[in-house]
């Protein structure tokens, strides 16, 4: 089926990695619905992490004098580490479920910072590592994690170079250590592979395109961006299901 509809999912690639780029959270989280309609669930995790690793060493090399160490540390780690396990229970879990409570849990959360804008998430390490194991673990187990971590890194109302390039090297982590994991579990198929080049140039691509929007838009809009399309997500997640 994929190779018959291949130049859609191309063009359709190309608008995940465009909207990852301008809300800051990658493109896996967009990625994952529309291979899911291409491909089985397994195969997608498998071929995201692949793409998703090519896709964050563009975002760091076109954003890297925005990092935030201190938040890569304490977000990232805990990320690592529950992705691997998330990555893992994948085998035994219903993704249909977990993704009904991904979806209510981002519509709730991006509602909340959308109508009590002056809310303030403090950027504490105890804030950072409930962020990162809750990404970590969506990540491993849903094959996107990036709301859950844009959620976390928009309370903390990061400026937006800071914001995608802090996320993508938390996000390079992520992909690494799920590859490993999805590869044991065998979700990496061979006759695929072949879609591996083609969205390197799709990810460096989207991304420029994203990048030359960003520079066009202010913080504030940049912040409101982010929480609309988290809420998008969550509805989609949620609609797609029923």
């Amino acid at each position: 089926m994929l190779s018959r509809y291949l130049p859609v999912f191309i063009i359709l690639s190309l608008i995940a990695e465009i909207l990852g780029t301008v809300g800051g959270f990658g493109s896996s989280v967009f990625f994952v619905p529309i291979a899911n309609f291409f491909l089985d669930f397994q195969s997608v995790l498998g071929i995201t992490a692949l793409y998703h690793v090519s896709s964050n060493i563009t975002k760091i090399a076109f954003f890297r004098k925005g990092l935030d160490k201190k938040v890569i540390v304490q977000l990232g780690i805990p990320a690592v580490i529950f992705v691997i396990i998330g990555g893992y229970l994948s085998q035994f879990l219903d993704p249909i479920i977990l993704t009904y409570l991904l979806g209510f849990f981002l519509v709730a959360l991006s509602l909340l910072f959308l109508i009590f804008k002056k809310l303030v998430v403090k950027a504490t390490a105890k804030n950072a590592f409930i962020g990162g194991t809750l990404s970590g673990l969506s990540a491993g187990i849903l094959g996107t994690g990036g709301a859950i971590r844009g959620i976390t890194l928009s309370a903390f109302k990061m400026n937006k170079d800071k914001f995608i390039a802090t996320s993508a090297v938390i996000d390079l982590g992520v992909d690494f250590s799920r590859t490993i994991v999805y590869y044991f579990n065998g979700y990496m198929r061979k006759d695929l592979l072949y879609l591996i080049p083609i969205l390197i140039v799709i990810g460096i691509l989207g991304t420029w395109i994203g990048k030359l929007i960003l520079n066009k838009i202010s913080q504030e809009q940049f912040r409101f961006i982010v929480l609309f399309l988290i809420l998008g997500i969550g509805l989609t997640s949620i609609v797609s299901n029923l």
